[in-house]
């Protein structure tokens, strides 16, 4: 018996529809599958990418997956198969739960539908093989996917037993997680950002209100010199005027000297300090622990999403997440899109991964999750601790090697 499935393929391949026919001995999902294998794209690329936009209101349901046309309209991106419908996800399922976390902690700007299509794939591609067939990109999209299955319960077999129109369902839910997590962080460090930055017993001047962003960003002297890229100086006028009015544009990998300790740079060794301001460990708090846990010691008691989601040491993308949350928290931009040239945020969180992700800075990162991991985790410890002697557990262990060492001689003899 022979089916016919018709597939709509993605929009840079001209959107045309190219019709499938097969012996009912294959499934439609493994037909769809096949499709997807030819037709790959990236999770990152920019035909399948997030817009990431939050309307600085209300509105983090404007945080989705779809692109603006020039119109105003939205065309969803994340369907490179048109499959029809499905049905929409709520707040209650735990994948949007997992979602929230997912976007916290491993990947921020990524489409989880086009991860999952593509990561079920290379499942089945490389099964048994390694992966050094594979680029460096599709690499580093499998790594996150890995991630993703290994911090939700039960997904790869749900993703495995789901049909094509499940799998998206399941992909919306955590985007949905993802994406309204980031939309109510922003919302959050808004109006909290300016407690960090105001001197203690002081105000600023002019005075930055909580809820609106135009004075921010440039147009401030204190945010301006915190957004002031290392290696530039505020304090020189020239530089400041064209800061602020445009004539030097600043790309997302030109990084503010806000995440260096005590806001100091130093040209000679460039990751003294980097990544360790107050702000970025207040923005930690905030969004990770507890907003009241920002001027407290941190506690082993204490409760927030890290503790909700078993999250007992930082992630590289969730320095790079707070980084980027507080850079547009400072900025005078309104909406947090991906696409807005002016804060370039996707650049600039994912040139703070890439550089975390180099093998060649792995001692330098190392030393920084163990400072970020004091800083946030109490009862985080590098120190190895030796039973006391004379203890029963030191006795305990001193017999069971007495004894391994008796068995061993007693096998050779």
């Amino acid at each position: 018996m022979l089916m016919e499935l018709f597939v709509k393929l993605p929009r840079h391949t001209g959107g045309a529809y190219k019709k499938w026919t097969s012996f009912s001995t294959l499934s439609d999902t493994q037909l769809i599958r096949r499709h997807c294998l030819m037709h790959r794209v990236s999770a990152y690329s920019p035909y399948l990418h997030p817009s990431a936009s939050t309307t600085m209101p209300n509105n983090h349901e404007e945080d989705n997956m779809s692109a603006a046309t020039s119109n105003g309209q939205k065309h969803s991106l994340s369907n490179a198969l048109e499959l029809g419908l499905c049905k929409r996800p709520t707040t209650q399922d735990p994948l949007v739960h997992h979602g929230c976390h997912f976007g916290h902690a491993v990947h921020t700007f990524c489409n989880v539908q086009t991860l999952i299509t593509n990561g079920l794939l290379m499942m089945g591609e490389h099964a048994d093989q390694d992966l050094e067939s594979t680029t460096a990109l599709e690499r580093k999209e499998y790594t996150v996917f890995r991630e993703l299955l290994r911090m939700v319960p039960g997904l790869e077999m749900r993703l495995m037993q789901s049909s094509e129109e499940e799998v998206i369902v399941i992909s919306d839910l955590i985007q949905k997680g993802a994406n309204g997590a980031r939309a109510d962080d922003t919302k959050g460090m808004k109006s909290v950002v300016i407690d960090w930055i105001t001197p203690k017993g002081q105000t600023l001047n002019p005075h930055i209100p909580r809820n609106v962003k135009s004075g921010r960003g440039f147009n401030h002297e204190r945010t301006g010199a915190l957004l002031c890229p290392a290696g530039l100086d505020w304090a020189n006028s020239d530089v400041k005027m064209k800061l602020v009015s445009g004539q030097i544009q600043v790309a997302g990998d030109q990084w503010p000297i806000f995440l260096y300790a005590n806001y100091t740079y130093d040209p000679e060794d460039p990751w003294n300090g980097l990544l360790q301001s107050g702000i970025l460990v207040s923005a930690f708090k905030h969004i990770f622990t507890s907003p009241s846990s920002v001027d407290q010691e941190p506690k082993a008691t204490q409760s927030g999403n890290a503790q909700i989601h078993r999250m007992w040491l930082v992630t590289k993308a969730s320095i790079a997440y707070i980084a980027t949350q507080a850079r547009f928290a400072l900025s005078s931009a309104q909406v947090f899109s991906r696409t807005d040239l002016v804060t370039d945020s996707e650049h600039f969180y994912t040139s703070i991964i890439e550089l975390l992700d180099e093998k060649d800075e792995k001692d330098e990162v190392d030393q920084l999750l163990i400072w970020w991991n004091r800083q946030v985790f109490p009862l985080y410890s590098k120190t190895e601790w030796l039973p006391s002697k004379n203890s029963a557990l030191a006795r305990i262990r001193l017999k069971r090697t007495e004894y391994k060492e008796q068995s061993a001689a007693a096998l050779t003899d």
